[in-house]
This record gives structure tokens, C-alpha cells and sequence, in this order.
């Protein structure tokens, strides 16, 4: 995790997190459809996953981060 920039997770994030942009990112989508308990097409949980892969890994990022200044 420390060899991936956090530069590249936030211009990952911002596209292919938030792609489509219109009408609303995928990702969006796919949480909704979480919360209301209908993601159970297995494309869409693969794109979620897909979708969402950039928010972990900035999340992971960001928590080393913190880990590495506590210490």
C-alpha cells in the first residue's frame, strides 16, 4: 500500500469511481441498491466491486497514513 501515491488513488477515485457521471456514478447506484437489499444480479455486484475498489484502497491509503504519524 505505501508504493501507490495518494495522488493516483484521488484521479482513481474521481474517475473510474465516479464513471459514469451521468445521470448518477455507478457506485451510487449500486449502494442504493444495497441499502433497499435489491443488488443481487451478479453484474451488478461486480460493478460495485469494480466501481468501488478506488474508495478502499484510498480509505486503506488514508489509514496508513494516520497509522504512520501516530507511531
Amino acid at each position: 500500500m505505501k508504493s501507490i501515491p495518494l495522488s493516483f488513488l484521488l484521479v482513481l477515485c474521481l474517475t473510474l469511481g465516479l464513471a459514469p457521471f451521468t445521470p448518477e456514478p455507478h457506485v451510487w447506484e449500486k449502494l442504493k441498491m444495497v441499502a433497499a437489499g435489491t443488488l443481487s444480479n451478479p453484474v451488478d455486484i461486480f460493478d460495485l466491486a469494480m466501481h468501488g475498489l478506488p474508495f478502499i484502497l484510498l480509505l486503506l491509503k488514508l489509514l496508513s497514513l494516520v497509522r504512520e504519524k501516530a507511531s
